[in-house]
C-alpha cells in the first residue's frame, strides 16, 4: 500500500505514448448536478450534490470529519466544468481512499507507515559536499531532536545509503505516536509515501513543521541536484502533481 491514489503525469498531448494512454482511459462522466454543498451528518459533514450525499466507489456516504475538509471537497465538485475529472480532485480521491480503503484496514495502514521509521529518509546523510551536509542538517536535525524530546524516539544517523538498524525502543515510541482515526491516518500515509519520511509526516501532524517546511525538507537532495545540474522537465512535472496530493493530505492533517 505504497500509494493511495494515482499520480497525474503532465505530458504533452503530442506525445504518442500519452496519446495511447489517453485513448485507453475511460470516458469522463458529464457533470450532472447544479451545485455542491455541505450538510451536517452523523460522524461529521456530508458533501452533497443538489442536496444528495455523494457516495464513494464502495457506495459509502462521503462524510468528512470537519466542515473545512467537507467544504474543500465540495469546492472541487463545484469547480468541475462539462465533465468530472477525478485527476483534478485530490481531496475527493483522498476521501474515497480513506473511507473505502483505510477505515476497514487501519491497522494495516498504520503498520505500513511504521515501516518507514526503520528506513526514514532523514537518517541517511551525505558526507560531501559540505554545503549539502549543512543543508540536510538544517532541515532534518530539528525534526530528529523533536522526535527524541517529544516522542522519546532516539534514532541513529548514517552516512551514505548503507542500512542502519534503528533501536527497537525508538521504533516503538514513534509507532505509538501514530493517530487512530482513519482520516488522519490516511492523510499521514499519503504524506509519508510522498516525502519518504514518516517523521516529517508526524512533524506536520503534531504542528512541529508546517506544510511548506515539510515539503522543502523532503526535497533537500532533489533541490540541491537541481541547483547544481538544472531542472529536468519530467521530474518537475511529476513533482508538481505530487505536491497537489500532498497539499490535500496536509489540509486533512492541519
Amino acid at each position: 500500500m505504497r500509494e493511495l491514489f494515482d499520480e497525474v503525469a503532465g505530458q504533452s498531448p503530442l506525445d504518442p505514448n500519452e496519446a495511447a494512454r489517453q485513448s485507453s482511459r475511460p470516458q469522463l462522466r458529464k457533470r450532472f448536478y447544479t451545485s455542491a454543498g455541505v450538510v451536517a451528518a452523523d460522524g461529521g459533514h456530508a458533501v452533497v450534490l443538489d442536496g444528495r450525499t455523494i457516495r464513494t466507489p464502495a457506495k459509502q456516504p462521503l462524510v468528512a470529519p470537519s466542515q473545512v475538509i467537507a467544504a474543500a471537497i465540495a469546492a472541487e465538485w463545484d469547480a468541475q466544468q462539462d465533465v468530472i475529472d477525478p485527476s483534478s480532485m485530490p481531496l475527493t480521491r483522498l476521501a474515497n481512499s480513506v473511507i473505502d480503503g483505510v477505515a476497514p484496514r487501519a491497522a494495516e495502514v498504520a503498520d505500513d507507515i511504521a515501516k518507514y521509521f526503520g528506513t526514514d529518509a532523514l537518517f541517511y546523510r551525505a558526507d560531501h559536499p559540505q554545503a549539502l551536509v549543512a543543508r540536510q542538517a538544517e532541515h532534518w536535525d530539528p525534526v530528529l531532536f523533536w522526535a527524541a524530546e517529544e516522542l522519546g524516539a532516539h534514532f541513529i544517523l548514517a552516512e551514505g545509503i548503507m542500512h542502519v538498524r534503528q533501536p527497537d525502543a525508538a521504533l516503538a515510541a514513534a509507532r505509538a505516536a501514530l493517530p487512530q482515526d482513519a482520516w488522519r491516518l490516511g492523510a499521514l500515509h499519503v504524506v509519508t509515501t510522498l516525502t519518504g519520511s514518516a517523521l516529517l509526516a508526524l512533524a506536520l501532524l503534531r504542528g512541529r513543521l508546517d506544510a511548506e517546511a515539510v515539503w522543502t525538507a523532503a526535497h533537500v537532495d532533489e533541490d540541491w541536484n537541481i541547483a547544481q545540474w538544472g531542472a529536468d522537465e519530467e521530474v518537475i512535472s511529476r513533482r508538481a502533481a505530487r505536491q497537489i496530493d500532498f497539499r490535500a493530505a496536509a489540509l486533512v492533517l492541519a
